[in-house]
């Protein structure tokens, strides 16, 4: 019998990746006061972009209530693609031509560099290529996808137009119509955050946990942080890589916190051969996506719902679950999985699917990076990228499109 099934022991609200081998980053308590180059508020996966990035020239110190990595890193479900939430026409109409051009190239960039970097550090994060299949849906049908693939080709970047008949043919799924893309990727996004981590600790970076920011003050030197462990950071440069939970001060204009839910299948579920170097989402709101990993798991989520704290509430992360499952079967009828992980967490959501990168208003020498969207990971290299030149006294030229 095909469908999905459950087990009696399954792991609600366990996350998949808290389970992956080597996470171990270091970390230490707060007992004196210290003075650094630059001080970043958040151990997940951005602050591992921003002190990997800051620690080759710059004394760092990486701040967090938590342990490292267990904020929304451990929640990703690590789609690390370069498509934007919103596809490129209707950002078009959201920001224009120019910026929407350099938004799409930017993240296509962003996700080649996230490549080099795991390549060059030796991260082992179970990195793999992967293409992306975006099926019509009910917010975007077959004609606007047709119109998408132009408007993609037109800037140079690599999409096809599906029909049904080819889509049926290559992936035996129906629907009216699919892009399928390159250049994207799947990984496991706890090991490529404690990865990047203790490659900054190698290059000097402190990491500090558990440590709560009460206070930031900032004057024409640098900016004093106040922590909850009675001894404050001094700082030339603060930047607050707080994934979804926003700073007090920090405008986030146009943004909202929603909730989200995940599963994982057992190892080694049996799939289609071409689903191994796919990432398949839909133009549908709510939307299924889904990959498989590289232990043969398929990693499956969806069913958002605009509440910032549903995904507390375990009885709907089992009926949440359970809808993600169906919809999955529904569309590939032969699939036969059973589930070993399921989750939910906070998901940041913007009107244009960009991320918020910039300076904090009235506080100088302080940036904040909020990752809305889905492409949290690759908007953490960009910030990474943009915050870093900002700190050594340069601009980024993408800078203006992630300023709220």
């Amino acid at each position: 019998m095909s469908g999905a099934t459950h087990k009696r022991d399954l792991r609600t609200s366990q996350p998949l990746w808290a389970d992956s081998p080597g996470l171990g980053v270091p970390a230490h308590p707060l007992k004196a006061a210290i003075s650094v180059d630059v001080a970043i508020v958040g151990a997940g996966i951005s602050g591992a972009f921003m002190a990997h990035e800051l620690s080759r020239d710059h004394s760092v110190a990486v701040l967090d209530r938590r342990p490292p990595l267990t904020g929304s890193t451990m929640a990703s479900t690590a789609m690390l693609q370069w498509e934007i939430d919103l596809p490129l026409t209707a950002l078009t109409d959201k920001i224009g031509a120019e910026k929407a051009r350099r938004a799409y190239l930017r993240s296509f960039s962003a996700v080649a560099a996230l490549k080099r970097t795991v390549a060059e550090e030796r991260i082992v994060c179970g990195l793999k290529d992967k293409s992306s299949l975006y099926l019509a849906g009910d917010e975007y049908g077959h004609r606007a996808l047709e119109a998408e693939a132009q408007a993609r080709a037109e800037i140079g970047l690599d999409s096809a137009y599906l029909k049904p008949a080819d889509l049926r043919e290559r992936f035996g799924i129906d629907r009216t119509g699919a892009l399928f893309s390159s250049g994207s990727a799947g990984a496991d996004p706890a090991r490529l955050a404690a990865g990047l981590l203790r490659r900054a600790q190698a290059k000097g970076a402190k990491v500090y946990s558990p440590v709560e920011v009460m206070q930031a003050a900032s004057d024409p030197e640098g900016v004093t942080l106040l922590t909850d462990a009675g001894h404050a950071v001094r700082a030339k440069s603060v930047v607050f890589c707080c994934g979804y939970e926003f700073p007090e001060g920090v405008p986030t204009p146009g943004a909202e916190i929603i909730s989200t839910w995940a599963l994982a299948t057992k190892p080694r579920t049996a799939c289609p051969t071409w689903l191994r170097d796919a990432l398949v989402w839909e133009a549908s709101d709510p939307y299924l996506y889904f990959r498989m990993g590289g232990d043969g798991r398929l990693i499956i989520g969806g069913e958002d719902e605009a509440s910032p704290d549903a995904h507390e509430d375990q009885a709907k992360l089992k009926r949440k679950c359970e809808t993600i499952s169906a919809k999955l079967r529904r569309l590939l009828p032969e699939l036969e999985f059973e589930i070993d992980y399921s989750w939910a967490g906070a998901f940041g959501e913007s009107a244009t699917g960009l991320p918020s990168i910039g300076p904090v208003p009235d506080m100088d020498h302080t940036w904040a990076v909020m990752g809305f969207g889905g492409n949290g990971i690759t908007y953490s290299v960009i910030a990474s990228q943009v915050v870093g030149a900002a700190v050594r006294g340069t601009r980024d030229p993408d800078a203006d499109l992630y300023r709220s």
